[in-house]
């Protein structure tokens, strides 16, 4: 079931949609606001419009929830290849104008690109330290030469303040699951790189890390491009 495609849908269609519930492995469940995915660009954050406007050549949005982002880029010229596994999500993007909106998995890509972008900590969506590290080489297999990487994460260090960090994996390896109108679906695991983290991980696997934006509030957007 897909949990999180059904509450897009309803708002969508609708105007508006019931509580979705985020459940997570270190508190309480949390409401997830839907329309967040719908916001017009004058309502989205300061680092999202940074990193659009750093976009270059043919783009694959991945991710792509509902193509906000998706729509603008296209809107300033940009070929865009939007990709998301919610099939809900996709048939709205395609309803919404969006004119290259795909059921697919990143990892299942064959295409090249210029720009590989994953907003909203769209690179939480490897999971673990070492999805994050095949994510790394399979991306050297969809970049053109000179190609980036735009993506934007989060330190979580601070959710540990006073709790011990977990001592069997990394501590921004979290797992969340959706609820909506009482039905749940499945764990998944996602992940928060700290920027020491990901810079290192990165220059062993092959790329170029430069932090490019800070929110002031522990979020940041990344540009990896492959060492010459």
């Amino acid at each position: 079931m897909d949990v999180f495609g059904k509450a897009l849908s309803d708002f969508y269609t609708k105007g508006k949609a019931d509580v979705l519930w985020l459940h997570n492995s270190y508190d309480e469940p949390e409401e997830m606001p839907v329309d967040v995915f719908f916001r017009a660009e004058d309502e989205m954050p300061p680092l999202e419009h940074y990193a659009l406007s750093r976009c270059y050549g043919d783009v694959l949005d991945v991710g792509a929830g509902v193509g906000s982002h998706a729509l603008i880029l296209q809107e300033i010229g940009h070929k865009v290849t939007a990709i998301d596994i919610s099939a809900n999500a996709v048939k709205i993007m395609q309803q919404r104008g969006v004119k290259n909106a795909v059921v697919q998995d990143v990892f299942t890509i064959t295409e090249k690109f210029d720009t590989i972008l994953l907003l909203m900590n769209g690179i939480g969506l490897t999971g673990t330290l070492a999805g994050y590290i095949d994510f790394l080489q399979k991306a050297k297999n969809l970049i053109n030469p000179d190609g980036q990487l735009l993506f934007d994460s989060s330190d979580i260090s601070y959710l540990y303040e006073d709790l011990e960090k977990p001592s069997n994996q990394y501590f921004g390896e979290v797992s969340f699951r959706y609820e909506y109108q009482k039905q749940r679906g499945n764990w998944f695991n996602w992940l928060y790189l700290d920027q020491g983290t990901l810079a290192h991980l990165a220059h062993q696997n092959g790329w170029d890390c430069e932090v490019i934006f800070e929110d002031g509030e522990d979020q940041y957007l990344a540009r990896l491009k492959l060492l010459s």
